[in-house]
Parts: structure tokens; C-alpha cells; sequence
């Protein structure tokens, strides 16, 4: 599920007194790179792409500043890209031997295909050698980070899962209280339609938003196993029953009109699927906790007010999959290309030594409804405003027996595209539940 727009992948964003701007465009680039330069430029200097859209840009490119104010003859630049134009940028990049010093990510299957084709350093005896950087986060964010055993990426920023949003005012409407299982989802979808709500809000231009539906609803029904089967490349892995229920039970919500009507041109870039939750025009919505900032600070009383409620996904009836479970985002990471000179690659591994997830940047994504990757965060938002959701994030972070990767940062480049386009045909009715299986069945180890 990929970045939030507020990307997927960080918190939207709370006070601060930050002004929220419209979505920034990619930035073109400035002509032939050097290597570990980026397009952005190369030079003696380290280059760091990274996420834009406040408030968490601004977050991103306060620590740059901090960083290069205290060390002048090692200075980073920062440039900022827009979440999808960024995938597409970074991908090519890299690819070109072209990528920045830092190159920003969700760690997993894409990782890995960086590792595999050389072109990341092995960050393993750095944190040998910083012990008390690799000490001070979330043991669970070095997951996504380590392939094979060793470690190619610094965990940085906030732990992101993937949460049911819903409206207290729609609810209220209709006299009934959140669902506590998929079978109350349904009993809900035609009572909101009766209604004129609709019954969730979805970016599905965005295409992972969908997938966010079909991550819990396999979980819940068959368990952490049979994705596992998937990500270990067994053959034929989709094959598992839980999968066609899963898919059923999709198309089933699509069929019942359980979404908001024209999802499939709804970008999650634009914050659109936000604003019909908190205008009312939906009821729930099904996102990651990044959005919570982006609603408390374009959403007026919306929450503030405490008219946004929130739960994890419910159980399915007969599932096998434990309901505290989660999925989401369990870091972001930071990697260095094996492409840059010595003297970028030590000014980058400085910075993560230095710079990153600093007192000062932790308190910042506090203030943005984000929890990070530190040990021991929960005490940073004592008294703050937010703090009830802040523990709930804690909480469903801290207690889920298992907190899975996205799946499209899980698989590898290749599968994760072939996975997405056949997610969106699957919400557009386009193809069958069976059709999906063998599309997917297809590209497994890939």
C-alpha cells in the first residue's frame, strides 16, 4: 500500500502551524548525472530523494537542514518527488546507474532487487560498528530492511499500519455502532446506501488502496501462512481456497455497491478519498494511519471535534487468521547506492548515524498523528492533543502477532506490478476470482 499525498507510506500531517500544500509535482531533471549524484545533480556532495506533501516533506527536509547546518563541508541535497512519480523515477534511476547517494524506500521485494542487482551498499557493518543507532528503533523494522541475513537499509521515520476509519456523525445517522466483522460490513453496506452515504470512501485510481482489502481480508480468512506461501515463491501458492473466498468476498462488497461510485478514477494522491470520509459523504474508509494528519488538518472539526473514529479490521466468521493482526508500513528506509563515491557514501552513513530520527525529528512526526520507529515513543506524546490516537497506533503496532509488509513492497518489482493490475481489474469486475489466480499463480518467484 504506496505513499501517501499523501502517500500511503507516511503520515499526513497535523499543526505544526504547517501549511498543507497542494501535492507537489516531480521535479524534472537537470541533466546527466554522476554517479551517486542523482538527476538532481552530483558534486562532492550526497543527493536524497524522498516523499513530498506537507507536513511530512517538511519533516524530511527540516532533518537535511539540521544536518548540513552542523556539518558544512558534508552537505546533502534533498529533492522532492510526489509518491507515484517517485516509483517511476527511482526505478529508472537506479537503473541507469543514476540514483541518488540516499535512496528513500519501503524496504522488502524492492530491496531485494536492488541488493540482488548490486546496486545498494551492505549497511551490516555499520551497525556492527553503531550499535546504539541500530538499538534505539523498533527491533520489527529491521525485517523489510535485511536480505539474506544482512542488513541493506536504516529503518527511519513512523510505523504505518493499515486501519478502519469511520465517520461517529454517519453511524449516527443510522443508529448503528462499527462493524466487528466482515458479516456486519455487509449488514452495514445497504443501510449507508439507503442512506445516500456511501459505505466506504476508496482512492482506487491508486490501485494499492484496493489491495489494502484483499492484505486483511486473507489474513483474517486463512491466515499469515498463505501469503507467506506466496512471498517463499512456492508454486501454485495462489492457489490456496482462502484466496478465492477472499476474492469472492471482494467482489461481493463491489457488486453490493460498498464503495463510493466512480472509485476506479478516485486518486489517493489527491487526499479525495479523505475528504468524502470527513465531509460525510462516506461513512468508512479503509487507509493507512498517515491520513489521519492530512484529515485533522484539512477536515475542520471533522477531528477535533472527535467525530473520526477508528478500529482495526474486523474478523471474518470461521477465519483462521488471528484479528489483531495488522499490515502496513513497519518503517521507512534509507539506503545508499553502491554507485556513489566514498566520500558521499560516508557523508550518508553520518547522517544515518547522526541526523536521522534525531529528538528533534521524532517530536516532528509526533506533531504530524505519526508514531516512530523509536523505542520508547509512546512517552514523546504525553499531554499531546492527539494522543488517543497515537496509543491506538501504538497499541496496534506493538500487539499484532504479526505486522506484514505491504504486499507490493513485499514481492519484487515485477510481480508487485502484475499484482496491482490484476487488483484493479478484479474491483472493476473486469476479471473473475479464477482468472485472478492463474494470472497471479503466473508470475510467483518472479
Amino acid at each position: 500500500m504506496d505513499s501517501r499525498n499523501t502517500s500511503r507510506r507516511t503520515f499526513l500531517g497535523l499543526s505544526m502551524g504547517l501549511p498543507l500544500g497542494a501535492a507537489l509535482a516531480a521535479c524534472g531533471t537537470s541533466g546527466p548525472a554522476k554517479p551517486g549524484g542523482g538527476a538532481s545533480g552530483g558534486g562532492a556532495g550526497a543527493s536524497y530523494w524522498y516523499l513530498s506533501v506537507q507536513p511530512q516533506e517538511g519533516v524530511r527536509t527540516r532533518a537535511v537542514e539540521r544536518f548540513n547546518k552542523a556539518n558544512p563541508s558534508g552537505q546533502i541535497k534533498g529533492t522532492p518527488f510526489q509518491n507515484d512519480a517517485y516509483k517511476t523515477k527511482i526505478k529508472t534511476a537506479i537503473g541507469a546507474g543514476q540514483a541518488p547517494t540516499i535512496i528513500w524506500g519501503w524496504g522488502g521485494g524492492t530491496l531485494r532487487s536492488y541488493v540482488q542487482a548490486g546496486q545498494v551498499e551492505d549497511l551490516t557493518s555499520f551497525f556492527d560498528q553503531n550499535a546504539a543507532v541500530k538499538d534505539r528503533l523498533f527491533p520489527s523494522s529491521f525485517g523489510a530492511a535485511t536480505i539474506d541475513g544482512k542488513i541493506y537499509a536504516m529503518p527511519c521515520e513512523t510505523v504505518q499500519p493499515i486501519v478502519l476509519f469511520h465517520n461517529k456523525t454517519a453511524f449516527e445517522k443510522i443508529g448503528a455502532e462499527p462493524p466487528q466483522s466482515w458479516g456486519d460490513i455487509m449488514d452495514l453496506v445497504p443501510k449507508f446506501n439507503k442512506a445516500g452515504i456511501a459505505p466506504f470512501s476508496l482512492g482506487g485510481q491508486s490501485r494499492w488502496t484496493n489491495m489494502m482489502w484483499l492484505e486483511f481480508l486473507l489474513d483474517r480468512i486463512g491466515g499469515t501462512e498463505v501469503f507467506q506461501a506466496v512471498f517463499d515463491g512456492e508454486k501454485g501458492a495462489w492457489s490456496n481456497p482462502a484466496v478465492l473466498d477472499m476474492l469472492t468476498k471482494v467482489q461481493e462488497l463491489v457488486k453490493a455497491n460498498g464503495f463510493i461510485k466512480g472509485f476506479s478514477s478516485i486518486t489517493a494522491d489527491s487526499n479525495a478519498d479523505q475528504a468524502l470520509l470527513y465531509t460525510g459523504k462516506a461513512a468508512m474508509m479503509l487507509h493507512g494511519t498517515w491520513t489521519y494528519g492530512g484529515m485533522s488538518q484539512d477536515g475542520g472539526d471533522f477531528v477535533p471535534g472527535g467525530h473520526l473514529g477508528y478500529t482495526n479490521f474486523p474478523g471474518v466468521d470461521g477465519g483462521k487468521g488471528d484479528p489483531t493482526n495488522t499490515v502496513g508500513n513497519p518503517g521507512q528506509y534509507l539506503s545508499i547506492s553502491s554507485k556513489a563515491t566514498p566520500e558521499q557514501k560516508e557523508i550518508a552513513k553520518k547522517f544515518f548515524a547522526q541526523g536521522v530520527l534525531t529528538d528533534q525529528e521524532a517530536k516532528e512526526w509526533v506533531e504530524t498523528g505519526g508514531v516512530p520507529i523509536l523505542k520508547g515513543a509512546d512517552s514523546a506524546w504525553a499531554g499531546s492533543k492527539d494522543a488517543d490516537f497515537l496509543n491506538f497506533v501504538y497499541g496496534i503496532a506493538s500487539n499484532a502477532k504479526v505486522f506484514a509488509q505491504s504486499w507490493d513492497q513485499a514481492l519484487s518489482p515485477t510481480a508487485a506490478e502484475v499484482l496491482l493490475d490484476n487488483i484493479s481489474k478484479l474491483f472493476q469486475l473486469s476479471i473473475s476470482p479464477q482468472q485472478w489466480v492463474d494470472n497471479m499463480n503466473a508470475v510467483i518467484g518472479q
